[in-house]
């Protein structure tokens, strides 16, 4: 065992000397390399996962070791909205109607983090700082562009998830207030809100996902859509498309956030806000086109 320790002990040694030895800018090269090498590897994991028969994924090298990835949503069809006996109801969720989606769509494992978006934009304007926190006091906008730059460096087809894309993923089959059930008792496991919080964003995929293996659909912080507001659903588009026709400017956020209440964090709760507001408690994830 003391011959053991010894040898160990030796090899730690010579590990630290050649650290101590190398330049900062050698320092730097390998840390990059190390950094690639872990990217290449979520890739590895993501493609073992697909053929164990797990939910599909795909994940984006953004570089410098950040990736983003996307879980396969099935085509499929949900009763989008809230019934009328729905607790904390408001007018503008329906009325209910039946979406039916023709093709399927990737959408991020989780909201954008901060680390993502300075990859992508080389900016961080949020208010709660930290790598694996998710990106605040982004305005739609800001949101948008991210999308198309996010395309452009990559040559995929990024974009805002449409209104209905939103709320069938988040739903994941439920048709009750929240995709565990009816009880905000529950909401603790899946999302950070008013209650758990404690006045400030976390970072993304601490909570329990929902069926489809999507995190911090509810809570955390509000998440923009590509649709612009309308105060019912009358006449939206029935086939899962974004509604960007009529109806004003502001465009819709889902899904609550750290400082909003159960109610507010529902399944079916939405609210539009102008597209060139930030704050502090909105961000956005990211819907691919296959």
């Amino acid at each position: 065992m003391l011959t053991k320790i010894l040898m160990f002990a030796c090899v730690l040694l010579m590990l630290t000397s050649g650290l101590a030895a190398q330049t900062a800018e050698e320092m730097e090269e390998r840390l990059r390399g190390l950094e690639e090498q872990r990217a290449r590897l979520d890739v590895e994991i993501s493609e073992i996962r697909a053929a164990l028969g797990k939910r599909p994924e795909r994940l984006l090298d953004l570089g410098n070791g950040v990736s983003m990835r996307f879980v396969w949503i099935e085509p499929g069809r949900f009763a989008m909205g809230s019934p009328l006996t729905e607790e904390g109801r408001s007018d503008d969720e329906g009325p209910q109607h039946w979406v039916e989606f023709g093709k399927g769509f990737w959408l991020g494992e989780t909201e954008v983090t901060q680390a993502q978006y300075r990859a992508v934009t080389g900016e961080n304007p949020s208010r709660f700082k930290g790598d694996t926190l998710p990106v605040e006091q982004v305005s739609w906008d800001d949101a948008d562009a991210f999308c198309k730059r996010l395309s452009g460096k990559l040559r995929v087809t990024a974009r805002l998830p449409g209104e209905a894309e939103w709320e069938y993923a988040c739903r994941a089959g439920s048709p009750a207030r929240f995709c565990f059930g009816d009880d905000d008792a529950d909401l603790g496991v899946y999302a950070w809100y008013d209650e758990n919080a404690k006045s400030t964003t976390h970072p993304v995929g601490q909570k329990r996902p929902n069926a489809w293996g999507l995190y911090d659909m509810y809570g955390n912080v509000s998440e923009w859509s590509e649709d612009v507001w309308h105060d019912s659903y009358r006449g939206a588009p029935e086939d899962g498309r974004a509604w960007t026709t009529g109806g004003d400017p502001r465009r819709v956020q889902r899904g609550g956030s750290w400082d909003l209440n159960p109610w507010y964090c529902r399944s079916a709760d939405r609210d539009g806000y102008a597209s060139g507001g930030t704050d502090y408690d909105g961000g956005f994830r990211v819907c691919m086109d296959p």
